[in-house]
């Protein structure tokens, strides 16, 4: 499990994330995808079931996706609505211990701001106790601002430059984009924070105008984030994994 990696890599990884609210369809995902393509899949723990949300079913997906990496989110999101940050925390680390390969922790844990990002000293030092707790059980740590707007580029590097201070591994920036000129910039913000980030970089835009989540990893994003299918738990915004690797592949 522990030799599993999203860091050493020659290429963007076409990460198909497998949404489900229990495991056997989680599964059903990972036997579709492969054949597909796939490097590496990404399970968002938030949408589970809680009956399922236990140690023995977390092991279980992870052998069952070998030997694929595996990220993982915990957001506050759907099912986990109430639980505190700290709870959210623990269970990152639960995860971690199980043999997850990649934690997304949110740059605004301890501290729920808009956009996801907050400078509060005391949330930013316990971001970073998490981040060394993950560290610490193998794991390698992704920290996401999903701002989910057109945001300025000197605001993006900014973001990004405090994920990479935090500790992070990946830093993950989600913008916006509603028509062509705001699409232009962000392509741009692409290769800005290429220049600027001493770690990998996952850069991706909502909104109208989703160019970035096809092509950005021929500019500079480590990765892509695709679904098999788009069914009732799938991100909507998420390209289908056999169309993006037919994009790169023409790249």
């Amino acid at each position: 499990m522990k030799s599993r990696t999203f860091l050493k890599y020659d290429k963007p990884l076409l990460t198909c994330m497998v949404q489900a609210d229990n495991p056997e369809r989680i599964k059903e995902l990972i036997d579709l995808s492969r054949p597909e393509g796939a490097d590496a899949f990404g399970m968002q723990f938030c949408k589970m079931k809680p009956e399922y949300r236990t140690r023995e079913t977390y092991r279980e997906l992870f052998e069952y996706a070998s030997p694929l990496p595996i990220y993982v989110t915990n957001y506050r999101w759907h099912r986990n609505e109430g639980k505190s940050d700290e709870v959210l925390g623990e269970e990152l680390i639960e995860l971690a211990e199980c043999g997850a390969t990649l934690c997304d922790v949110m740059a605004d844990y301890y501290d729920h701001c808009e956009g996801e990002f907050t400078m509060n000293e005391e949330a930013v030092s316990k971001q970073m106790k998490l981040i060394d707790e993950l560290h610490s059980r193998g794991a390698e740590v992704l920290m996401s601002s999903h701002v989910l707007k057109y945001t300025p580029a000197e605001r993006v590097l900014e973001i990004a430059l405090e994920h990479q201070k935090r500790g992070a591994d990946i830093c993950k920036i989600v913008t916006g984009a509603e028509n062509m000129e705001q699409q232009i910039e962000n392509l741009r913000i692409i290769n800005l924070l290429k220049e600027n980030l001493k770690i990998p970089f996952l850069f991706l835009s909502g909104g109208e105008c989703r160019l970035v989540r096809r092509i950005g990893g021929a500019l500079g994003c480590c990765m892509y984030l695709c679904v098999h299918e788009h069914d009732k738990l799938a991100t909507a915004s998420q390209p289908l994994l056999t169309d993006v690797k037919i994009i790169n592949e023409l790249i």
